[in-house]
């Protein structure tokens, strides 16, 4: 139970700090465009083709599973988008530079912080996220 008090602790911790360099990006007073914010979008789609794909398939058999396997291209390409429209924004003179790289920074964060909720919360024992 300790264990999982403390990774709920440190994923708010690492959600934050990710979300505070979107911000950053998005307010300071020498970028001042708030065009990154269209980020919060990919950091919601990102988890929702593994969630499905969790609960459709049965993990029993050690096959490939075309279900899952289609979950996991889905999801890479939410990520990789998430990567690529703070890189484009910045090519097309829409945000500055250093936006960008406080936005990939944020990025970086967030999508680890992702990662890590599946991995702490992915096993099927008590405290699994599948029962939220």
């Amino acid at each position: 139970m300790r264990l999982v008090i403390s990774s709920l602790i440190s994923l708010s911790f690492g959600g934050a700090i990710g979300l505070m360099f979107l911000m950053l990006g998005c307010a300071l007073p020498v970028y001042d465009k708030y065009w990154p914010l269209f980020l919060l979008f990919f950091y919601i789609l990102s988890p929702i083709p593994y969630c499905i794909s969790r609960r459709v398939v049965d993990d029993t058999d050690s096959a490939s599973n075309a279900c899952k396997e289609l979950a996991i291209f889905l999801t890479t390409g939410i990520v990789i988008s998430a990567f690529g429209l703070p890189i484009v924004f910045a090519r097309a003179e829409v945000i500055a530079w250093g936006a960008c790289a406080l936005v990939l920074t944020g990025n970086v964060v967030i999508f680890g912080t992702i990662l890590g909720f599946f991995l702490v919360f992915g096993s099927n024992d008590d405290f699994s996220w599948q029962q939220w």
